[in-house]
Formats: structure tokens, C-alpha cells, sequence
């Protein structure tokens, strides 16, 4: 009889042991997704340093790759291949152009939610030139350009006086310098290239309007976050640059959509 109870005793605590496993593993939190973000033209990655630094100190893993710039097409067709060597749930974050190449990269596996951070949100058929004229205030354009001609294509570039105004008001002057500096041609050819696709409707989107952004109007930014059902976060006083003047209000967004 006392070996039958010890025997009974040992299988309870086995149940229970195996239960509280079960029920812990039932919980165990999911994993947090990876975070992409695609910079816009005329910029690199370091666009994006401050917010990387708050989100990889709040455990979120993060890709910022180099997107070549080259067209929308093109560009889409790159990051694509940088996708598929990411495993797992992702949030896709584009600033500027790369609204519009987060835009087709919305149907790539995995993807949870979209975030455009002073960005263009085009639909099928549009291009970012057109969008960009919709409304007055961007002051992106002949006076502030200049082009750079090579065999087989023209870039644009911004005219290094006009980079803070236009781009970066609300920074210091030196770090906007360092800014104009290292900023990376695009094709003039993107403002001009129609979109292919619309983003999924029913895929989540977040957008951080830029009050004093003279790169894209305000309003035009208001007009395609609405129109795509986005979560609206405003940013009155940034300019175009504004996950570097304002990135705890940016980071906290992007944490937002992950969640």
C-alpha cells in the first residue's frame, strides 16, 4: 500500500510539474519582430541612428540597409532580397522615398505593420513627383538641386546651402553640414517612375507628419496618411529630418506598430 501512494504522489507532482510547464510555455511571450528601416533620398542609414540606438536598447533587433537609389522598381527589387534573409515577424519603417518602397514591400512574408516617417504613401499608378506637387510647401526642385550627368542616367543632389533649410531646420547647423556632406545621390528618374502597387488595406500603417517639413508639404503627407487609413502621429515643429530632431517621438511609433 505505501509503495502504491508514493507512486500516486510521484505521478501528481509529475502532472503538476508537466502542467505548470505546459502553461508556462503557453505564455512564454512571442518574440519581438525585427525592425527595417528604409532611409529616403538624398541621405544613408545614419539617417536613422538615433532611432536604432533607442530601439536596440528597448531589445528590438534592426536593419537599416543601403538602399542604391537607383528607382522604385529597382530599389523594391533589392530590398526584397534583404527581406527574405530576415526570419521572422517584421516592421517596415520608411522615411521620404522610402514610403514609397516600404509600399511594395508590404506583401513580402511576415510582415506585420507599415510605419511612414515623413514619407510619401503612393497608390498604384501615382508618382512621387505628381504627389509632391499636390500641395504647396516642398521646396525640393531646381533652385536647390543640382544634377549630375553620367553615361546612362542624371542624379540629383542637394545644393549644400540649401540642404538645412529644406531638409533640416530644426537641427544644428553643424550637424546638418555633416549631413549635406555625406548625403547620397538619387536617380532623377524616381520622381517620375510610376508605383506599381497600393499597400495591403488591411495591413496596419502608422504615419508621423512632419509640421515644418519643406522636403514634402505637410498637407501632402496628411492627404496620403488619411487616405491610407494610417494612424496619425504629428510632429509640429520637425522638419523633414525628423527621426533625428525628434527620434523618442519616432521610436516610440515604431515600438507602437510592433506591439
Amino acid at each position: 500500500m505505501r509503495i502504491r501512494r508514493l507512486t500516486a504522489a510521484v505521478a501528481a507532482v509529475l502532472l503538476t510539474v508537466t502542467g505548470a510547464t505546459t502553461a508556462a510555455a503557453t505564455h512564454q511571450p512571442k518574440p519581438k519582430p525585427t525592425i527595417v528601416l528604409v532611409h529616403g533620398a538624398f541621405a544613408d542609414g545614419g539617417s536613422w541612428s538615433e532611432v536604432t540606438k533607442k530601439l536596440q536598447r528597448d531589445g528590438y533587433t534592426v536593419v537599416s540597409p543601403a538602399v542604391p537609389l537607383r528607382g522604385i522598381v529597382s530599389d523594391t527589387s533589392y530590398l526584397n532580397g534583404v527581406l527574405a534573409g530576415i526570419s521572422g515577424p517584421k516592421v517596415l519603417v520608411g522615411h521620404s522615398y522610402g514610403g514609397a518602397l516600404i509600399t511594395q514591400l508590404a506583401g513580402a512574408a511576415d510582415v506585420k505593420s507599415l510605419v511612414y516617417v515623413a514619407a510619401f504613401i503612393p497608390q498604384a499608378g501615382e508618382t512621387i513627383g505628381a504627389l509632391n506637387a499636390q500641395y504647396p510647401g516642398s521646396e525640393i526642385g531646381p533652385d536647390t538641386t543640382n544634377t549630375i550627368s553620367y553615361p546612362g542616367g542624371v542624379d540629383l543632389v542637394m545644393k549644400p546651402d540649401a540642404f538645412r533649410w529644406v531638409f533640416a531646420a530644426d537641427l544644428p547647423s553643424r550637424q546638418a553640414a555633416v549631413l549635406a556632406s555625406s548625403q547620397r545621390p538619387v536617380a532623377a528618374s524616381v520622381f517620375t517612375e510610376e508605383v506599381p502597387a497600393s499597400a495591403p488595406a488591411g495591413l496596419p500603417k502608422y504615419a508621423v507628419i512632419a509640421g515644418k517639413d519643406r522636403a514634402i508639404a505637410p498637407a501632402g503627407e496628411r492627404f496620403m496618411a488619411e487616405r491610407a487609413h494610417a494612424k496619425i502621429v504629428d510632429a509640429p515643429g520637425a522638419s523633414h529630418l525628423v527621426m533625428l530632431s525628434e527620434p523618442s517621438l519616432v521610436t516610440r511609433t515604431i515600438e507602437q506598430a510592433a506591439r
